[in-house]
């Protein structure tokens, strides 16, 4: 099937235009050749099939393919036949009425059921979609066609892109080791007092020797990687607001898995105080009262790290030698509502992690995420000793924007760090401990940043995992310093004690 748009509308006129009849049809079939073919390749562009003065107004039938899309025409004939029925006839256009609008799209096997907005019905035919719209002319001049076409064309290719396994290829793996422990780290940490599960769903609390874990393992990365590549650390926002979530483009998607933030409506202590004086009777928090007292979402917790750190770069213009710009940020936790079950510390809502992030040329930017890559394998082989292996995915994202053929250049796309988990088994899944992404001009675009030289910037992230790394040390080294490597030992020192209990 061959997209197709197909939009029977009305120009509805402050008089009967029975009397311009010849003009107007002069109008439409010169404007068939001309205003509705522009900008189109040759034998493309827009149709009227069929047009007819009925009751006062000017009632047509408009075909297209991709190019001059049907509501494009109908606002692109509005001006000018409204000019020429002014000038000659006096008569005015008082608006566009449409009365039905159907896309017909390719697609194959079964998309599901969905709620999309403006869109009346979807019927599946053979090798496609028919989409039948409610819309109106407010809707066509906000382009609401143009989205609701390209939302279905990323459901389409959502589907045949399929799950990340499929697009996954190995391109390095470490000598299979001797693991030294095979038990489950987390349920191991729990044993010896080394965290305890916090209130929250996914979350953690971590004793003195958990922490002292995490502040080595950072350590690391800052001695090992950060400093000798030359990275400034900055402190980026934790509440993101939907206008960096539209600009980095997580507002595609984002809301099966964030944790949502609601200011209240006033701080008005009276307006509060049925609140209070419920908790002081009943001792019961009124959960649905706070609801009705609260604002809109006006964002979420900080789900992915970096976004935020764009808001400090937006609409500047950066000097050539200030490239590439390489920072990272350890402030604070990120928030991730997690699917399924929560195991463990390799599966959180609330995680720990050190964002590495840069900007500059394309060269520049690939050759910067090279560097961390050796940097990386430089740990993960001389300091933590661990079995692991990379692979080269295709983000989503970029299947979802169109940036495949990047990814399969090796330009743009993600490397996974994995490694096994001995209590898993043999054949258990593999752990991402760790990732390196270049996200080609995802971000300066979204962002509008510029070079002085108005090369194209690309930008790179890297999230350090610090429960991840954990997990994965942990699962093949165990709690007892006689097993870990002599180089992680030494950054350890003494592990402290933890707190006691009777």
């Amino acid at each position: 099937m061959e997209l197709k748009f197909n939009l029977k509308g009305a120009f509805k006129t402050s008089a009967d235009p029975t009397g311009a009849k010849e003009v107007i049809a002069q109008y439409f079939d010169e404007a068939n050749n001309t205003i509705l073919k522009k900008g189109a390749p040759e034998g493309q562009g827009a149709k009227i099939t069929q047009w007819d003065i009925v009751d006062g107004s000017i009632e047509l039938t408009i075909e297209s393919g991709r190019y001059v899309r049907a509501h494009d025409a109908i606002m692109r004939l509005k001006k000018p036949l409204a000019a020429k029925l002014g000038k000659d006839f006096r008569i005015g256009i008082r608006g566009v009425d449409v009365k039905e609008f159907t896309i017909s799209m390719p697609a194959e096997g079964e998309i599901g059921n969905m709620n999309i907005p403006h869109v009346s019905n979807i019927s599946k035919v053979e090798g496609g979609l028919i989409l039948e719209l409610d819309v109106g002319e407010s809707e066509l001049e906000r382009r609401i066609p143009d989205r609701i076409l390209t939302l279905m064309e990323e459901k389409v290719r959502a589907k045949d892109y399929g799950g990340k396994a499929e697009h996954w290829q190995i391109i390095w793996e470490s000598d299979k080791k001797e693991h030294t422990f095979s038990g489950d780290p987390t349920q191991e940490m729990m044993k010896h007092g080394w965290i305890k599960r916090g209130a929250s769903r996914g979350q953690w609390i971590h004793g003195p020797q958990s922490t002292k874990m995490f502040r080595t393992f950072e350590k690391i990365v800052y001695d090992e990687l950060l400093e000798p590549l030359g990275y400034r650390e900055m402190i980026f926002p934790k509440l993101v607001p939907w206008e960096v979530w539209q600009k980095s483009g997580h507002a595609k998607g984002v809301y099966p898995e964030i944790y949502y933030v609601c200011p209240p409506k006033t701080r008005d202590p009276a307006y509060w105080e049925e609140v209070s004086d419920h908790y002081k009777v009943t001792h019961e928090v009124p959960t649905e009262l706070i609801k009705s007292k609260i604002g809109d979402p006006i964002g979420g917790l900080c789900y992915a790290q970096c976004p935020p750190f764009w808001m400090y770069l937006q609409g500047e213009t950066i000097p050539t030698d200030e490239f590439p710009i390489k920072v990272f940020d350890k402030s604070g936790t990120s928030h991730r509502y997690e699917s399924g079950g929560i195991h463990g510390m390799e599966r959180v809502d609330e995680f720990h992690r050190v964002e590495i992030v840069w900007l500059g040329t394309k060269e520049q930017v690939i050759e910067t995420a090279k560097k961390l890559h050796e940097r990386y394998m430089h740990i993960f082989n001389e300091i933590l000793d661990l079995e692991w292996r990379k692979a080269w995915v295709t983000p989503w994202f970029m299947a979802q924007e169109g940036l495949t053929g990047l990814s399969e250049q090796g330009e743009a796309g993600t490397t996974d760090y994995e490694a096994p988990l001995p209590y898993r088994g043999d054949d258990g899944e593999w752990l991402e401990f760790q990732n390196v992404s270049i996200n080609g001009n995802k971000y300066p675009s979204g962002f509008n940043v510029k070079s002085q030289t108005g090369e194209e910037l690309w930008s790179g992230c890297s999230g350090v995992g610090l429960e991840r790394w954990a997990s994965a040390f942990f699962a093949q080294k165990g709690l007892d310093p006689e097993n870990w490597p002599e180089e992680f030992r030494k950054r350890v020192g003494e592990v402290p004690k933890g707190i006691r209990f009777l």
